[in-house]
């Protein structure tokens, strides 16, 4: 049986190719979540007007890996302390958030975040909040790493991500 988690850390193509490589992980699809507007656009979502954040929903098996490590990587895969953005990516629809769909999973976040709290120069500003609607985005942002390796975004920013993963979490990682 599979379970489902939803972060936002900045920019979903980020967290989308971290959470790409974990063992466990079945499917990761980019989206939009905790805004004012049904079925927003990236563009109504990039305004910051609409007030949803940019996440991922990952579709993982326990079995494999646990939401807890999953949470773990998140937080360790981007910087949680940050309000409202992620490095040059600023604005609400950048926050840093864990969307729990049970209290097990709150229980476990807020566990996590106590936990590593200590590990960081400021507070986390990471939101913790209950599931609200997740809107799919668009077509061309799903596989977006894969797909666009060669961009300067994804070697500018993803591929330092991906090597902190590498280096941090190495067990975790799907083999080839």
């Amino acid at each position: 049986m599979t379970h489902k988690a939803t972060f936002g850390g900045g920019c979903f193509w980020c967290v989308e190719a971290v959470m790409q490589q974990l063992k466990g992980v079945e499917s990761v699809v980019s989206g939009y979540t905790a805004g004012d507007t049904d079925d927003p656009t990236y563009r109504e979502v990039c305004s910051g007007q609409s007030g949803h954040a940019e996440v991922v929903q990952v579709i993982f098996d326990p079995e494999i890996i646990s939401y807890r490590d999953l949470v773990e990587v998140f937080l360790t895969s981007h910087d949680p302390t940050q309000v409202d953005g992620q490095g040059a990516d600023i604005g609400t629809q950048y926050r840093s958030m864990i969307m729990y769909h049970d209290d097990e999973q709150r229980a476990v976040a807020e566990t996590v975040m106590d936990q590593m709290a200590p590990l960081f120069d400021a507070p986390l500003a990471t939101e913790l909040v209950a599931e609200e609607t997740f809107y799919p985005a668009e077509d061309y942002h799903q596989d977006y790493y894969a797909n666009n390796a060669m961009q300067p975004y994804c070697m500018a920013v993803i591929n330092p991500k991906l090597s902190k993963l590498r280096q941090k979490h190495a067990e975790k990682l799907k083999t080839s």
